[in-house]
């Protein structure tokens, strides 16, 4: 209003003609949780404070870089299924000697998982770092995972929750208490944000003989806020960590000894004193294993700074040399770049998320697509094993990671974990509300305190139904027409009672027709009669 005119002149009065607009809110910002080599911004600590990056660069400046791995290759006991199968003795007397490639240390995921999310599309997302494992391994804390999980209360922009390190725990108890309290962030506390899950040891045959992965997952998980989370099984085989990253300083003491036979009795070398020149090199390559230790490697110490500085090309070549050499010393260090390429599915399917929705928007289903940096899954499901993944009578939909012929690794699921209900079964569903519901949210705060009269009402739906229509018009709500796709109610005698004016509440009403996937499609074939 003007202020009162006392002064003989001309007063101008400006009006708004137009109502606020509504902007869409970011739909594809994950937050990962987990432990990090470290945790720093310039001296400053981030050990438990959510942290916006958006690139690999950005993760090594401020949370460095993954765990050191550190393998032991044993011999495999009765009924384990060995990794690596050797043939030993004579031709008459032949021995088969069987061994098991075991990671004991740097068994934290968030790193490689952080890889695979940025592979596969990824783009701005917060990590927080709950522990710092430095040099050292430490045990994975559940309660760290938890308090992790807190500190994103205070963050409004979050969409997903991505717990990696949770499928480290040593107990199957913790991993669920864990993922219970991640839904009841997104679904009680949060409510504009959703839960991606992974199945525990979900890298396991469903006829595994230690339990079915996903009956435990379902029987154990609860019925608490299923539709804020979604879960994919089985884990994947990833190409995130290529041959060169690792190489035999990787494996403990005993192991470079238990390697060094290995390789020479694949070489087939004689005893010393009969080697021909040839056989001396090999020899003197294989003794050369040992000459750096582990810990060493690990530690970063070492007294001679020029040693140091020439040790990666000389390990480089000497590991070439007897990977070229020896196919079975190939084979364990295959062995073990597979162990630590096995992920669980949940951060590449974030990027996926990511990835959908800058492609065609939040309402797009995230399935049928291809993910990036996967070998395979690690498990094969065919047509009829999807069926109890996908409907269950309790309704704990698992989207399936299937390989299909020429296609490569396809998402084949887009529901959330509450497959039976009808408002809120698929993922696009649950998403594209959230992002309506807090795109009006923040938009609709400019007229807290307003007077609650007919001018405010029709400039709230003003504002609402001009957005809703941009999304219509997108092709984000369904309908031949605006008036299919979505209907905003406000108003005295329509959402609201001369009361609920003196109480000091405005009631808006919003219906909206949401688009859900085409999941079955059923063509029907049937013969006519012939015409000519």
């Amino acid at each position: 209003m003007a202020a009162p005119m006392k002064t003989p002149g001309v007063y101008i009065v400006e009006k708004s003609a137009f109502p606020n607009s509504v902007v869409e809110v970011a739909t594809a910002v994950p937050a990962f949780i987990g432990y990090t080599e470290k945790a720093d911004n310039k001296g400053k600590t981030l050990l438990n404070k959510p942290w916006k990056i958006s690139s690999m660069a950005e993760f090594h400046n401020y949370f460095g870089s993954g765990s050191k791995p550190v393998f032991k290759i044993r011999k495999a006991e009765d009924g384990e299924e060995a990794d690596f199968i050797q043939r030993g003795g004579d031709a008459e007397d032949p021995t088969l000697d069987e061994y098991i490639v075991e990671q004991q240390a740097g068994k934290y995921l968030l790193y490689n998982s952080m890889k695979l999310f940025f592979s596969n599309g990824g783009g701005p997302c917060y990590v927080v770092s709950v522990g710092s494992f430095g040099k050292e391994d430490q045990d994975i804390d559940s309660g760290k995972l938890m308090a992790g999980i807190e500190t994103l209360i205070k963050e409004q922009e979050p969409t997903m929750v991505v717990v990696p390190d949770v499928n480290r725990l040593g107990e199957r108890a913790e991993a669920v208490a864990v993922q219970q309290a991640i839904l009841q962030h997104c679904g009680e506390k949060m409510r504009n944000r959703v839960a991606i899950l992974d199945v525990f040891d979900g890298y396991k045959d469903r006829k595994d003989p230690d339990g079915d992965p996903v009956e435990n997952f379902r029987n154990e998980l609860g019925t608490n806020n299923l539709d804020f989370g979604m879960a994919y099984y089985p884990w994947v085989n990833t190409s995130i960590v290529q041959s060169g990253e690792i190489d035999y300083r990787n494996f403990d003491s005993e192991s470079i000894e238990t390697l060094k036979g290995i390789v020479a009795s694949d070489l087939n070398l004689p005893e010393p004193d009969k080697q021909n020149d040839k056989q001396k090199q090999m020899q003197q390559q294989i003794d050369q294993l040992a000459k750096v230790a582990p810990a060493d490697w690990i530690t970063g110490n070492g007294d001679d700074e020029s040693e140091k500085a020439e040790a990666p090309v000389k390990i480089r070549l000497l590991q070439s040399s007897i990977m070229q050499n020896s196919a079975a010393f190939k084979i364990i260090m295959d062995e073990a770049r597979n162990k630590l390429n096995l992920l669980p599915p949940a951060s590449a399917m974030a990027g996926i998320f990511t990835r959908v929705d800058n492609a065609s928007g939040v309402w797009k289903a995230p399935a049928n697509v291809s993910m990036n940096a996967v070998v395979s899954p690690t498990v094969n499901i065919s047509h009829d094993d999807q069926q109890d993944l996908n409907v269950t009578p309790q309704g704990k939909s698992i989207n399936a990671i299937r390989s299909f012929i020429g296609e490569g690794t396809l998402v084949w699921g887009a529901r959330t974990l509450d497959g039976n209900s009808l408002d809120w079964r698929y993922i696009q569903v649950r998403r594209t509300m959230i992002m309506l519901e807090e795109s009006i949210r923040l938009a609709s705060k400019a007229y807290v305190f307003d007077n609650n009269d007919a001018n405010t009402w029709i400039t709230i739906k003003s504002m609402i139904r001009n957005f809703l229509n941009g999304i219509w018009k997108r092709g984000g709500l369904a309908g031949s027409s605006p008036d299919d796709a979505f209907s905003v109610m406000v108003g005295l005698g329509e959402t609201m009672t001369p009361e609920d004016i003196l109480e000091g509440i405005l009631r808006v009403t919003v219906l909206v027709a949401l688009i859900r996937p085409a999941e079955f499609i059923e063509i029907t074939f049937q013969q006519q009669m012939q015409k000519s």
